[in-house]
């Protein structure tokens, strides 16, 4: 186990903050046990960020579990690439949403926009619903299939659309890292056999709810950027690289 791991375990066992425990701090019998059992967790394949409950995401935390997708720093940089393509947003639509990461994130950083945030998980929606409690954020939180759940008067007015939607094909499922494939929710990894199947349906459907000139940008697979381009191409969609130089992005616009 690598030693960050093995550190964030230890403070997640005491309570106590590494720098605290660094001086020779003496452990209780109790925190030896609780340690040793979220090793175990952890050696079992459990996502560390399971074990710990919270997860660092832009301005606020987030809780996770096995009913949702675990904010990365990819999702992370569409936050921030949100922010930069959008001035003061009045109405902020997040598809997909899982713990709420983004649309909690984004009402962080536009407090006078409504945001509302779908999800087909029922327990998505709950996970997402705590989140927003936790962090003193107001945002609608609907269950439902992507643009379905939304209000009607919302067609033509959205400013700005982000989505992190599922964009793993079947065959590739084998393929993903054991604490992914084992322990997170398969409906938010996997789109259907080719991967792009969630991103077609939000690219066919947005022009109708943005306004002209409203942002779209989504999440997609390194290795579909090609056809994701293809189904943005009416929403002038173009691709960008993320922080390691993969093709992880999609951003489009309505036109005016």
């Amino acid at each position: 186990m690598p030693n960050h791991e093995a550190r964030r375990l230890l403070e997640a066992a005491t309570g106590r903050h590494w720098t605290q425990l660094i001086i020779g701090v003496e452990l209780t019998t109790g925190e030896v046990e609780a340690f040793r059992a979220l090793v175990e967790r952890r050696r079992s394949g459990e996502p560390l960020q399971h074990i710990e409950g919270v997860v660092p995401f832009g301005p606020i935390d987030v809780a996770v579990d096995h009913r949702v997708l675990i904010p990365r720093p990819e999702t992370e940089q569409l936050f921030e690439l949100a922010c930069d393509a959008v001035e003061n947003p009045q109405v902020i639509v997040d598809l997909c949403t899982g713990s709420g990461n983004l649309a909690l994130s984004l009402k962080h950083a536009f407090r006078t926009a409504s945001v509302y945030a779908t999800d087909l998980s029922p327990d998505a929606i709950d996970v997402a619903r705590h989140n927003a409690t936790e962090n003193g954020l107001d945002v609608t939180f609907l269950e439902g299939d992507l643009f379905e759940p939304l209000p009607g008067h919302l067609k033509g007015r959205v400013d700005l659309i982000v989505s992190n939607p599922p964009y793993i094909a079947e065959h590739e499922v084998p393929d993903l890292p054991v604490d992914v494939r084992d322990h997170e929710p398969r409906m938010a990894l996997v789109a259907g056999p080719s991967g792009d199947e969630v991103l077609r349906r939000i690219a066919a459907a947005a022009p109708d709810w943005l306004k002209p000139g409203g942002t779209i940008i989504c999440e997609i697979s390194e290795f579909h950027s090609e056809e994701v381009a293809g189904h943005f191409a009416d929403l002038d969609g173009t691709i960008q690289m993320d922080l390691s130089g993969k093709e992880r992005f999609v951003i489009g616009a309505a036109q005016r």
